[in-house]
């Protein structure tokens, strides 16, 4: 349970700041910008690397707890309680702008602006960068330690930069469905629950190709599960 509670407060935290930068940007006149809120995204992650990494790993996203479980290292029986605590928490906190914000409209939900093609794609290809990034800066299913909160927010902060102009740059099926499940706007969510976990699993095969032997395999799954 303490390993719940971590993914669902962890989770909760990412899409309270990411979409509340998102909300309060639209509500104050773009005070915060494009880039502040790439960065909230960014550091925010980062935050919850470090707090809770080596408690549950830090997943905060089920695409990455697939992926880890494509590549053996986490225990598929733990995938689904994994995956309720994320969506719990990011549920929770888009329920908590709506009681903040009731008149706001899209409560940060992710939507293309340019055609669902271009979305697709791109989710598909910031996942799979974002995942392998994951799986080469972590030990086991467990993203811990000095470099891996720098390299995994920094990631989402510059992908979130150049590429949410056009699709939002999710890369997370719970950020996005979380707002769209309170606000009720689910035009275009297909891409955001197919293509960001398609993206996951497509590193995985990237991560053996440029990794030592025994990097991901089942080897892993009776000694790394978090």
């Amino acid at each position: 349970m303490k390993k719940h509670l971590a993914e669902l407060l962890g989770t909760f935290t990412l899409v309270f700041a990411g979409t509340g930068a998102i909300i309060i940007n639209d509500v104050s006149g773009g005070v915060i910008g494009h880039a502040g809120i790439a960065l909230t995204f960014g550091l925010v992650v980062m935050a919850m690397i470090y707090t809770f990494g080596d408690v549950s790993g830090a997943h905060l996203n089920p695409a990455v707890t697939l992926g880890f479980a494509v590549a053996g290292r986490f225990a598929w029986k733990d995938v689904p309680g994994y995956v309720l605590a994320q969506i719990v928490g990011a549920v929770a906190a888009s329920g908590v702008w709506r009681l903040l914000f009731p008149a706001h409209e899209k409560l940060g939900a992710t939507l293309p602006s340019g055609t669902a093609t271009q979305s697709s794609i791109l989710e598909f290809i910031l996942t799979a960068i974002l995942m392998l990034v994951i799986l080469r800066v972590s030990t086991g299913a467990k993203e811990k330690g000095i470099t891996a909160g720098i390299a995994i927010g920094g990631v989402i902060a510059l992908e979130a930069m150049f590429a949410g102009p056009i699709c939002g740059a999710s890369m997370n099926p719970a950020r996005s469905l979380a707002p769209a499940l309170v606000s009720g706007h689910f035009e275009h969510l297909w891409i955001y629950l197919t293509a960001t976990v398609l993206g996951a699993l497509a590193a995985v095969p990237c991560c053996l190709g440029v990794s030592e032997c025994g990097c991901c395999g089942a080897s892993h799954q009776h000694s790394t599960s978090p």
